[in-house]
């Protein structure tokens, strides 16, 4: 365990398009040398297309060829995390009911495929231990900063750092070794539907990047073999039941719908 990062299996079989920092980012070297050490990542002389970079004072993912993309990056303290956060409806949101955060307190729970973190942090924020796993270098350097940033803010220092623990690894990988959590949640990649522009080029990136989840159904098997509690997995209204497998209930978001697979009562 080092810095927050727990590293599963070689950086060589976690492939990115791009792997390399800007050069003249002017990234301190401490940070530099622990990009290396966890993710493998490197600064290059020149970089093209999707690569990360160094802006005030935050990481963020970036495309030479495209600058109406905007930079992503993970911020646990932004403006629309903290709204969520504290008005977004707490624990009468539709993932809350579904890992079952209305029944129990302090669920652990492993996120196997973390993104930006966004569901993790509104687990995390009503009480939940999420352990992030995250396969690409890229996506997993995102969320080591925006944990770095979160340790510095007021707000959530004393409190969001001890409930997310961050895995660098193959989902599969971390399934088959990390201990039984009372849930495990998936989010597999699927094809975008939402209407908003920002969401569109936010999973743009992150099909170009990350790619697609071609052991999506995999997943679900070793999830729920690990699971203590239940499984839960996010799909999009339209999408059929991962795996086929049919959940012991559905739950209805606002632009998504939550399948909860129960294996035992919390």
């Amino acid at each position: 365990m080092n810095g927050g990062v727990l590293t599963e299996g070689s950086v060589q079989e976690i492939s990115a398009t791009v792997t390399g920092l800007l050069a003249d980012a002017q990234l301190p070297a401490a940070l530099i040398d622990e990009l290396q050490q966890q993710f493998g990542i490197k600064v290059v002389p020149q970089v093209a297309g999707w690569h990360l970079a160094w802006q005030d004072q935050q990481l963020v993912l970036r495309h030479t060829e495209l600058s109406k993309q905007g930079d992503i990056l993970v911020d646990f303290a932004s403006g629309a995390a903290t709204y969520r956060r504290k008005f977004g409806g707490g624990k009468s949101e539709a993932i809350a009911k579904a890992v079952g955060l209305t029944k129990k307190a302090g669920l652990s729970v492993i996120d196997a495929t973390a993104g930006l973190g966004r569901d993790a942090l509104v687990l995390a924020s009503l009480g939940a231990s999420v352990t992030l796993v995250e396969r690409n270098p890229l996506v997993a350097a995102l969320l080591w900063d925006g944990l770095r940033r979160a340790r510095l803010d007021p707000e959530l220092q004393d409190w969001l750092p001890a409930r997310l623990q961050l895995v660098f690894s193959q989902a599969i990988t971390a399934l088959q070794s990390l201990p039984a959590p009372d849930v495990v949640y998936l989010d597999p990649m699927f094809p975008a539907r939402e209407k908003s522009a920002a969401v569109k080029k936010e999973m743009r990136a992150f099909h170009d990047v990350v790619g697609a989840d071609p052991d999506a159904d995999a997943l679900w098997q070793a999830a729920y073999a690990l699971a203590n509690k239940r499984v839960v997995v996010k799909r999009p209204g339209y999408a059929e039941f991962l795996a086929g497998q049919k959940p012991s209930m559905s739950i209805e978001g606002k632009n998504n719908r939550f399948d909860v697979y129960v294996k035992a009562a919390l």
